[in-house]
């Protein structure tokens, strides 16, 4: 569990610092948290990410809103306007050593693809500002899967234990976001 250069962390929660979306520097408050699970749930763990709002949304946050879907769209870009901090959580293969996920922040950028119906949360930031005006802070919360291509139902022992941690984590990043105002 260790920080990496970009800012990310590995397995752990940011501080609120400088990369943290509530920055206590320049009063950036982190009021409306919006966290969007995507994947597909037809095969295992690839249903990471909407189990983690799944998780979230039956927990009732305060402040936090979730959104499940198999894959971001530009729709989801006037949903990210709406809030001050976006986290798109997802399966993610490239989760460094054993940690169980990743946060790692994510600046706008345009999108090379030339799809409408399926974009990166790079993307989704981008065309939040440029239609709508808005900034939210961006996070991309990655969670390691165990099984990516059996087409079944339900996550593996080890991706639900992934998941906890990750819910564990991202509950704790709200206090912190939170308390930084």
């Amino acid at each position: 569990m260790s920080g990496m250069p970009d800012g990310s962390v590995t397995g752990e929660v940011p501080n609120a610092g400088p990369e943290a979306p509530d920055d206590p520097q320049t009063g950036d408050p982190a009021r409306r948290i919006l966290v969007v699970g995507y994947g597909n749930p037809g095969r295992r763990d690839d249903g990471l990410g909407p189990a983690l709002v799944a998780r979230l949304a039956a927990l009732g946050l305060p402040g936090v809103t979730v959104e499940s879907d198999y894959q971001l769209s530009i729709e989801h870009a006037q949903l990210a306007a709406q809030h001050d901090v976006v986290v798109f959580a997802d399966a993610a293969t490239d989760v460094a050593g054993d940690a169980p996920f990743y946060l790692r922040p994510v600046e706008p950028a345009p999108d090379a693809s030339c799809f409408s119906h399926c974009v990166s949360p790079p993307a989704v930031l981008q065309l939040a500002a440029e239609c709508f005006g808005a900034h939210p802070r961006g996070w991309l919360l990655g969670i390691r899967p165990l099984d990516l291509e059996t087409f079944a139902e339900g996550l593996t022992p080890v991706a639900e234990r992934n998941l906890g941690s990750a819910v564990d984590a991202l509950r704790e990043a709200f206090g912190i976001w939170r308390q930084a105002r």
